[in-house]
């Protein structure tokens, strides 16, 4: 069984309980030039690999298009993009991570996924400061993992900050 289908099992059986408490501290984790993220997997509905997406004009340059999903378009973000790191080509690890924020359903491209792992609050730093005691506004909190240190994303703020000219 693929990465991607054990995730998906995985979700597929988180989505049927009923405790919403299953889903706490849990992470969906990725790849991104070398580096390893997390999102919280309460916002995950699933993971598909890479598509046919159609280009729509006047975006943000890192909006690459929409998706059809079973008859719900849906926009597609390249995160790579996003963070400023050069663009690469899609190979098949490269893969559609789609996420529902405030009932807004978007996916995002990355490198490749990795695993679900559990990381409880006390394990999580807050992150870096890069300037005058502001952190990067899409960093929720370091996740530490044994000796590997994980980087949580704030996901609201990865979809919906438009602020310094990014668009």
């Amino acid at each position: 069984m693929s990465v991607k289908e054990r995730l998906n099992n995985d979700l597929l059986e988180d989505e049927y309980e009923e405790d919403e408490d299953t889903q706490e501290d849990k992470f969906l984790t990725f790849v991104l030039n070398r580096e390893e993220y997390g999102i919280e997997i309460r916002h995950v509905t699933e993971i598909i690999g890479i598509q046919n997406i159609t280009e729509v004009p006047d975006m943000p340059h890192y909006i690459k298009g929409v998706i059809n999903l079973r008859g719900k378009v849906i926009p597609v973000m390249d995160v790579r993009l996003r963070f400023g790191v050069a663009e690469r080509d899609y190979d098949d690890r490269t893969c559609i991570i789609v996420i529902n924020i405030e009932e807004q359903s978007v996916g995002m491209i990355v490198d490749r996924v990795s695993e679900v792992l559990d990381i409880p609050k006390s394990e999580v730093a807050p992150p870096p400061k890069v300037k005058k005691g502001e952190s990067s506004r899409f960093i929720k909190g370091m996740g530490k993992v044994g000796e590997r240190v994980k980087i949580l994303l704030n996901e609201y703020q990865l979809l919906f900050d438009f602020n310094k000219g990014e668009d």
